[in-house]
């Protein structure tokens, strides 16, 4: 099974992306199912019940999120109605919606987890002990699992696809919008990258306009950022599984 993961998709603009290019890449490659994290994907970061019905309309299987999971009030009502998307499984108990959802394809039950650093990100939850929990819970439930950890030390990325190592089918990382050049196989068969990347404009800081950015760090003033424009760039990665553990791990990046 051949499943794809696409990095944060950053705004109308790589959402646009993903809606013309995501059915071609899938054709080109025999995906046989996609996950995106689309935390960003409405403009000024979240999500919208549109935007999200659109990208499973061009593909997408599971929508993932992260630190902005609750920007946008339509996040909360599509997971309430079972809509295909989880947000961190360690935010605080009561939050809405579920860490990880089990979703069947081609005869395969596949596990998609959701969890949230805290390096450098607001105090929460142990991804951890979150995540070790969930997976010893639906081991015996999925015959694959994948881990989208939104975070922003690599440090913490790669300290948590170590103490998974052997018990998950892969760890990516996103929330950098830095595509990585370290995917490999873990000894004990996990696949791990520290980050997919983004979707979004070429030309930019992270998806935001260079002036903007540029102008916040040289006059230290909190100018509202924006979303940069002209051509996007998709990055993810592609895995593709034999049983529980993957056989191999593969970087993309269109532009």
């Amino acid at each position: 099974m051949k499943i794809l993961c696409i990095g944060d998709i950053v705004g109308t603009p790589g959402c646009e992306m993903i809606y013309s290019q995501l059915k071609y890449l899938i054709k080109e490659n025999d995906i046989d199912f996609v996950i995106a994290n689309g935390e960003n994907a409405a403009t000024g970061n979240g999500i919208t019940k549109e935007k999200a019905e659109k990208l499973l309309d061009s593909g997408v299987n599971v929508i993932t999120l992260g630190n902005h999971a609750f920007s946008k009030p339509d996040s909360a009502i599509l997971m309430n109605s079972g809509f295909p998307m989880v947000r961190p499984i360690n935010l605080p108990e009561g939050t809405p919606g579920k860490g990880y959802i089990i979703k069947e394809c081609n005869g395969k039950r596949i596990g998609i987890i959701n969890a949230l650093g805290r390096v450098f990100l607001n105090p929460i939850d142990s991804p951890f002990d979150a995540v070790k929990k969930c997976v010893n819970e639906i081991s015996d439930k999925t015959d694959i699992i994948i881990v989208d950890f939104h975070a922003e030390a690599t440090s913490e990325k790669a300290a948590l696809a170590w103490y998974l190592d052997g018990k998950i089918t892969a760890l990516f990382g996103t929330h950098t919008h830095v595509q990585t050049a370290d995917e490999r196989l873990l000894p004990s068969g996990s696949a791990f990258i520290s980050d997919i990347g983004m979707v979004g404009p070429y030309n930019s800081v992270l998806g935001m306009s260079k002036d903007v950015s540029i102008s916040r760090f040289v006059t230290l003033m909190n100018k509202r950022y924006a979303i940069a424009e002209g051509n996007c760039i998709l990055c993810g990665i592609i895995i593709e599984t034999e049983g529980k553990l993957p056989k191999s791990i593969s970087r993309i990046k269109i532009c």
